[in-house]
């Protein structure tokens, strides 16, 4: 690292009241662990000011996150409380209360507080921790609340009906993303093991790109690539829910497939299917993942969470991959879920016949899986930690399935894959004996109250839903859906001197 990193201006239109948004350096975070190391060594402003060589007044617009230090600062406050400079500029917080302030003040930092026209909070030593606490959970749940997607409008459900037809015809296997994929694993010389980070920064150099992680990257996106500068740019944040190594590669998935300006809704989501599959493939490649499900076939031993511990990925991440490959590779037809808690289906996939819930367009996002479905009765399993198995007789037959649950903002999910009956032997777990049995579609099953409660109850409840007034809203606007193009335009051009 170089002292111009530390030295070079502010973007145009920023001031180091700004906190130094423009640079790369998290100096909310720094502050912080200056102000905890400071205290830890009972100094006041003034006991480090001199022994660094400035003012009470400059360490605490430090300390708050407002002016960003030189090198030659760093290197002193470093040295007077008795640290490294690797420490002073660590990711974790040094204590609770610090990542909660950090937090909080991102947070009314940030266009979505700013939108609200609230004063903000100051933030010091009296305010209390349980105030810090709700304030936090309260932008927090403001955020999800925003950002949930419960239904989709007409026209996305049409696309992704037909984007889904289309999967089930091509078994979930796209040939020209697995070849794509490959070209760039045998770029790098990449042959077997886990994707490293290492690895993928290989790929990236040599695709072309820099890599450039930011603590001010747009709040509606996962990543932003500067195709001018060939520059991509990933959050600092250590609270993401995606897989870093994941959305870098979608990133340049884009790219390797030469994707173009989306013109349509469901050129955006084929797009989507492409880059997840692209990145899948190389996390996962096909020629060591098949080679490894084969054996496990052999054995009579195939595990979604096997392939997810041997290729260091995410179980939902496996799960997906399964699906590319098990009817190509080893003729098993199957089917995936991801299911919200609430039993509304968020994810979905099959070409083995079974009949998911859907509405007049063909789409099943949104709908309700039955309750006697394992994707279902997994919520209720009191072993979160070992994969749940059940057999389930349905109207079209006989199907066989292993699920988890996971936790994200979202809230609680079920990620499930399943099997007809007739290629359960291949699969660990065969041998549970759970077992049950639904009648869906017929409403009579499990969406119709039973006659006894009916009876007791009709015209008694008054429930009040939990209504979403976005329901009624239309598609956002603009090329990419949900994305501030004039807030992703203004980030590029203020890190085009970076």
């Amino acid at each position: 690292m170089t002292s111009a990193t530390w030295n070079r201006p502010l973007p145009a239109g920023k001031t180091d009241d700004d906190g130094a948004s423009g640079s790369s350096l998290d100096v909310i975070s720094l502050g912080r662990r200056v102000r905890h190391l400071r205290k830890a060594k009972g100094m006041t402003l003034d006991d480090l000011g001199a022994a660094v060589g400035t003012v009470a007044s400059q360490l605490s617009l430090l300390e708050n996150g407002k002016r960003e230090p030189k090198l030659g600062m760093l290197q002193s406050l470093a040295k007077a409380l008795d640290v490294s400079i690797d420490q002073l500029l660590g990711s974790e917080p040094p204590s609770r209360r610090a990542a909660l302030e950090i937090e909080l003040e991102r947070a009314q930092r940030g266009p979505l507080y700013q939108s609200l026209g609230l004063p903000k909070v100051r933030i010091s030593s009296r305010l209390p921790l349980d105030v810090l606490e709700s304030l936090v959970g309260l932008q927090s749940e403001l955020e999800r609340r925003l950002n949930e997607q419960v239904a989709t409008p007409e026209e996305a459900r049409r696309a992704n009906g037909e984007l889904r037809v289309m999967m089930r015809e091509r078994n979930n296997y796209f040939p020209e993303y697995e070849q794509a994929a490959q070209k760039v694993l045998d770029s790098v010389g990449h042959t077997n093991g886990p994707l490293s980070q290492h690895v993928i920064a290989d790929i990236a150099a040599h695709l072309g790109f820099s890599l450039h992680h930011v603590s001010d990257l747009p709040h509606s996106t996962r990543s932003v690539t500067d195709l001018k500068n060939k520059r991509i740019y990933l959050t600092q944040s250590q609270r993401s829910e995606h897989d870093p190594r994941s959305v870098l590669l979608q990133a340049l998935g884009h790219y390797v497939l030469d994707h173009q300006t989306p013109s349509s809704y469901g050129e955006f989501l084929s797009q989507r299917v492409a880059t997840n599959y692209f990145a899948a493939a190389l996390l996962l490649p096909e020629k060591a993942t098949v080679e490894f499900l084969q054996r496990a076939k052999t054995a009579k031993e195939i595990a979604v969470e096997d392939i997810r511990d041997a290729f260091a990925v995410s179980y939902e991440t496996a799960a997906h991959r399964f699906t590319n490959l098990a009817t190509e590779h080893l003729g098993i037809r199957t089917h995936f879920q991801k299911v919200h808690e609430s039993g509304i289906v968020y994810k979905a996939y099959e070409n083995d016949g079974v009949t998911f819930p859907s509405d007049h367009t063909g789409a099943i996002e949104g709908q309700p899986i039955c309750r006697y479905w394992t994707s279902r009765e997994v919520f209720s399993v009191p072993d979160k930690f070992s994969a749940y198995n059940q057999y389930t007789d349905t109207p079209a037959g006989t199907f066989w399935c292993t699920a988890r649950t996971e936790r994200s903002s979202g809230g609680l999910f079920s990620l499930s894959i399943g099997v007809p009956y007739a290629h359960v032997k291949w699969f660990r777990g065969r041998d549970t004996t759970e077992r049950s049995k639904s009648r869906c579609p017929d409403p009579d099953c499990c969406r119709t109250p039973p006659a006894e409660l009916a009876s007791e109850w009709s015209g008694m409840a008054w429930p009040s839903a939990r209504a979403h007034s976005h329901l009624l809203a239309a598609l956002p606007p603009g090329a990419f859906p949900g994305v501030d193009e004039t807030e992703v335009y203004s980030f590029l051009q203020a890190h085009a001197g970076d």
